[in-house]
């Protein structure tokens, strides 16, 4: 395996009146090799542009339409024709009868195969969601969609995997048949499962570890030669959570469990509205204070969550009978007196949870609700991030109201209001079965915002393969370099937790529990042991994360200090 430094930072420490000086060297991974023969994944995605271009290639026929139609034809009764714009050849499907009217080509799948697709995408006229989906012997495989634009291509990025071997069609559809659909660089790259792991393994690599050279020198920089080092990981750089709840509190089996894992969380419910104001202007933070209290006492950070629900089961009973006003005003004590109760406490907010599939706000405030509630906020706490909060945005392809695309469009909506406000990209992850290529492209595809990704209700429906999907979704996560951290949703309860618990009521774990602790093992350096060179080096590969250093030497008594990878 070869790789090829990225940067390199160098510092020179000296501990005490130590003779033992250290040259530390940190080196970032831009490249390693792969494990396995295996066709590179691009992380890429944009979201406009005046011209497409091919993403990958793949085993699609004629992907640009350089040989005209070949390859080709229509589908749903719809004409389709070759055009020409500014140079740039592409077909349209128009006099379209069928929301499925479009473009099609046949295509051998694999069963178990990975695929990653993508196309540029523009409409005729207005903005329309375009869908791509591949219809198979087993049913209808969506790829994912986009929000179409005319004067502009989009793109759309997705990816499925195959559950059988065999003929498969691939064609676009969207509801308004008023609408031409036009299509260019059409993209279809298979993966064996082997490859899609080593695209993993390439990435952690790459994005959360560090190769840190420590070189021991005496005062006058004299190399010292077998010196004795040990490193220490004290704290990870990757933040890996659960969600907690008031249980904890009088639990020392919990606690115990819980403080020896991790150092991130969320409170299930104890600072939601219902929780916090059963009755008009009666606060009660005790619960949510003291978790609070808790999680400082052990050094866990905690994400803030919610300021407010857009579903409406999910409100204070009194808020239902109030009008516009008194609602209003109602919203503007709640941002206020929660966020500035934990302001400069948390390191980030969950501000209107589920605001693409629910809108109880909006319809009694308008549209702008959303973004007047992200505004407030903004000038309340602007010390952290402020998050949407949305489900089936990466679980589910089939979901439309939260597509990446329409979760762009609310992004932009929000930031149309709250223009300074520092925003942030919460995807629940409630998963069935995932769909490991289409999680991947919807990163990618909201990546291209720059703005920090948190997966933050990880769970997986009960089943015979729940640990092993469970396994699938935090790989994958953790290893897309645009994922900033993860929460899994499985605060414990002696009823029954959500969806998924990690441990019985004894706090012995569970298989979901066992794959946890692996992971968190493998994604852990430890503590490592070795000796300096001739030259006073030490190289080791190493996790992200804060590590306590220690250099014993012949020459010398042993000195420690901290560093940070």
């Amino acid at each position: 395996m070869e790789f090829k430094v990225e940067s390199k930072i160098t510092m020179e420490i000296s501990v005490g009146n130590s003779l033992i000086m250290v040259l530390l060297i940190l080196y970032a991974l831009l490249f390693s090799g792969f494990d396995v023969n295996a066709l590179p994944y691009d992380y890429t995605a944009s979201i406009e542009a005046s011209s497409p271009f091919l993403n990958i290639g793949g085993i699609v026929v004629n992907p640009e339409f350089d040989m005209g139609l070949e390859g080709w034809e229509a589908y749903g009764d719809a004409k389709i024709e070759l055009r020409e714009l500014a140079g740039n050849k592409f077909i349209a499907a128009h006099a379209r009868n069928q929301p499925c009217g479009s473009i099609s080509q046949k295509l051998n799948l694999q069963r178990e195969m990975h695929y990653s697709f993508s196309a540029w995408i523009q409409v005729s006229e207005g903005n329309e969601s375009v869908a791509a989906v591949f219809k198979t012997s087993t049913g209808f495989k969506h790829a994912g969609a986009v929000v179409a634009e005319s004067k502009c291509w989009s793109m759309l990025k997705g990816g499925f995997t195959s559950d059988s071997t065999g003929s498969a069609e691939l064609y676009f559809e969207s509801k308004n048949t008023s609408v031409e659909i036009w299509v260019d660089c059409i993209s279809l790259q298979p993966f064996t499962q082997e490859e899609w792991t080593s695209h993993q393994h390439q990435s952690i690599e790459k994005i959360r570890k560090s190769i840190v050279r420590i070189q021991a020198v005496d005062k006058q920089k004299n190399p010292l030669p077998n010196a004795t080092i040990s490193i220490q990981q004290k704290r990870p750089g990757f933040p890996i959570g659960c969600a907690m709840n008031k249980n904890i509190l009088t639990n020392t089996a919990y606690q115990n469990w819980f403080t020896s894992r991790f150092r991130v969380t969320t409170f299930e419910d104890e600072m939601k509205w219902y929780s916090t104001e059963g009755s008009p202007g009666h606060e009660d933070y005790s619960s949510a204070d003291a978790l609070l209290s808790f999680a400082k006492r052990h050094d866990i950070a905690v994400r803030g969550h919610n300021v407010v629900w857009d579903d409406p089961k999910y409100q204070p009973g009194w808020l239902y009978s109030l009008s516009r006003t008194d609602l209003s005003k109602a919203i503007v004590r709640r941002v206020k007196s929660l966020m500035s109760r934990y302001k400069g406490q948390l390191i980030a907010w969950d501000v209107v949870n589920e605001n693409l599939h629910f809108s109880f706000f909006e319809s009694r405030l308008g549209n702008q609700a959303s973004g007047d509630i992200y505004r407030l906020a903004q000038t309340v706490d602007s010390s952290v991030p402020l998050f949407l909060n949305e489900y089936n945005t990466i679980e589910d392809n089939r979901d439309g109201a939260a597509a990446p695309a329409k979760y762009l469009q609310k992004l932009r909506q929000i930031q149309g209001s709250a223009t300074n406000a520092r925003l942030g990209i919460g995807l629940e992850s409630h998963f069935d079965t995932p769909n490991l290529p289409y999680m991947r492209a919807a990163i990618d595809t909201l990546a291209v915002t720059g703005l920090p990704i948190w997966l933050t209700e990880v769970d997986v429906q009960s089943g015979p393969n729940q640990a092993r999907y469970l396994e699938q979704i935090l790989m994958e996560a953790h290893s897309h370099p645009k994922v900033d951290g993860i929460v899994i949703w499985a605060a414990w309860r002696p009823y029954g937790c959500y969806r998924m618990c990690l441990t019985d009521n004894d706090f012995r774990n569970l298989a979901t529990g066992n794959v946890v602790d692996n992971l968190l093992r493998r994604w852990h350096s430890g503590t490592l042991f070795g000796s300096t060179d001739s030259e006073g080096f030490f190289e080791a590969s190493l996790f992200h994360g804060d590590y306590e250093v220690n250099i014993t030497h012949s020459s010398s008594s042993s000195v420690t200090f901290q560093i940070t990878v």
